[in-house]
């Protein structure tokens, strides 16, 4: 079973936990960067919210394919393009993890792989 860690520090910040204890012996996934790209059309959507939306749509999809959920992640790292998308961003990330607290690392970068994203999640799942 993961454990959270947490000293204070994250509580004061935002909605995550300072560190994650995996017990041994227990499967660990790693994603790639996982962009906001609609699977079907390989299509990005235009608008942030869009991106985000889609992004952990496809986090779902790739843990679900696992044999996972939200509930397993133990570490988040998100970058963003911009800041006036930061609010957006943790709403949309609050609605799919709900009261699921891991460890997380969020940056804002000049840009990502393709000019137009806007949005990369990359996750570490334990079950």
């Amino acid at each position: 079973m993961n454990r959270t860690v947490n000293a204070g520090i994250a509580a004061r910040i935002g909605s995550y936990s300072d560190a994650v204890d995996v017990a041994a012996s227990t499967r660990v996934l790693h994603t790639s960067g996982t962009p906001g790209v609609d699977p079907d059309t390989g299509r990005l959507p235009a608008d942030f919210a869009g991106q985000a939306e889609q992004a952990w749509r496809n986090i779902e999809a790739i843990l679900a394919e696992a044999g996972m959920g939200v509930e397993h992640i133990v570490k988040l790292t998100q970058w963003l393009t911009r800041r006036e998308d930061l609010a957006a961003y943790r709403d949309i990330r609050t609605r799919h993890l709900g009261e699921h607290r891991p460890a997380s690392m969020l940056a804002f970068v000049p840009g990502l792989v393709w000019p137009d994203m806007l949005v990369e999640i990359e996750v570490i799942a334990a079950k």
